[in-house]
């Protein structure tokens, strides 16, 4: 039995959600799952309805999507106008607002945005296009900066000169370092992401555990997964013995993949970046090194924007910090609905709002489409 059936068990399943069901706490906790595939993963399975009522369970920034400002869309939108350049995208930005619009709205005004499913094909589009301005809209944590650093390396070994990126990577530990000092959060342990970690390994989670104090269990994404990462994380509480324990062991390894991190060095230096509903995080982002500037669409294509603005009432930002649950939003499943979204953790697949509302309305709430 390979590793996916065994966690994919039946036997498993029914003892584990028997042993989440009995959890008994001798305190109040409070876990966040830093990763937006993680939150689909615990609606999706229905899990809040088995937690211990000492157990909460909170929703972080971990959504690319969500945490990537307007500001970003709003450059975006406004090379494309100004220059005419071809922006190529993953399909969950399309229907993000920016303050002057989304992607969906300048292609439905005859501008080009194309949806791509890697960086590489942006290139492919690029070479097919020679007269053409081809920009990439690189958003995500470091999960994705490998595949975007090597496409640079790549566009530039093989001079492919009419690609370029605007970057908007993310960087997972400054931000947690932040929800960490919250103290409106108070949270006691973080169910850390399995595709980040895939690249960085556990070592740089040790301070939140050992410095910090809060219990650290790096985990898969199967309903087993998490199940098993919660009790682990409240067993690290009880036994007030914090440490970084990775349950995804069969993707992730201790020292995580040094080619990943090699490449992304290669290309990128860290930067400060702006995160929607947190603002400007020192140190949190990722941006072209010097020697690749000219694979930088912000200084190849120029352009003055105003100053970006979130949606009236929206409280998205809130959210993603943790602060409120997507019901206490005041748009929740009114006005802000997934077909006709206001902020973007309703856009987002990966989004809290969208996984509160797909989920909670297969239960009857939130009424039908």
């Amino acid at each position: 039995m390979n590793e996916v059936k065994k966690i994919r068990d039946p036997g498993l399943m029914k003892d584990l959600s028997k042993r989440l069901a009995s959890l008994r706490l001798t305190r109040p906790v409070t876990l966040m799952e830093v990763c937006g595939t993680h939150t689909m993963a615990i609606h999706r399975a229905g899990l809040p309805s088995l937690l211990p009522p000492e157990l909460r369970l909170l929703s972080g920034p971990g959504c690319p999507v969500c945490v990537t400002p307007a500001s970003y869309l709003d450059t975006a939108i406004a090379m494309a106008r100004r220059y005419d350049a071809v922006l190529a995208t993953f399909g969950d930005m399309m229907r993000v607002p920016g303050s002057s619009g989304s992607l969906a709205g300048l292609r439905s005004e005859g501008y080009s945005v194309e949806i791509v499913y890697s960086p590489l094909s942006a290139i492919e589009m690029a070479r097919s296009m020679p007269g053409a301005e081809v920009v990439f809209l690189a958003v995500g944590f470091e999960t994705t900066a490998p595949v975007v650093a090597s496409s640079v390396l790549y566009a530039r070994e093989h001079g492919v000169e009419n690609f370029s990126i605007l970057s908007a990577h993310k960087l997972v530990m400054p931000a947690l370092e932040l929800l960490i000092s919250d103290r409106l959060l108070a949270v006691d342990g973080f169910m850390l992401p399995g595709h980040v970690s895939a690249v960085l390994g556990s070592e740089p989670y040790r301070d939140i555990a050992e410095r910090y104090h809060h219990a650290c269990v790096i985990t898969g994404f199967e309903t087993a997964d998490i199940i098993q990462g919660i009790l682990m994380l409240a067993d690290q509480i009880e036994r007030d013995d914090m440490t970084v324990a990775i349950q995804y062991s069969r993707v992730v390894k201790p020292e995580g993949n040094k080619q990943a991190r090699a490449v992304i060095d290669r290309v990128f230096e860290v930067t400060d970046s702006d995160w929607r509903g947190f603002g400007m995080i020192p140190s949190s982002g990722l941006a072209l090194r010097d020697e690749f500037r000219d694979f930088d669409a912000a200084l190849r294509f120029p352009v003055e924007i105003e100053a970006g603005h979130e949606p009236d009432g929206c409280r998205c930002g809130e959210i993603l910090k943790g602060h409120c649950a997507p019901p206490e939003c005041p748009l929740f499943a009114r006005v802000c609905r997934p077909e006709s979204p206001v902020g973007p953790c309703m856009v987002s697949g990966e989004g809290t709002c969208a996984a509160f509302f797909k989920y909670s309305k297969r239960q009857g709430a939130y009424g039908s489409d």
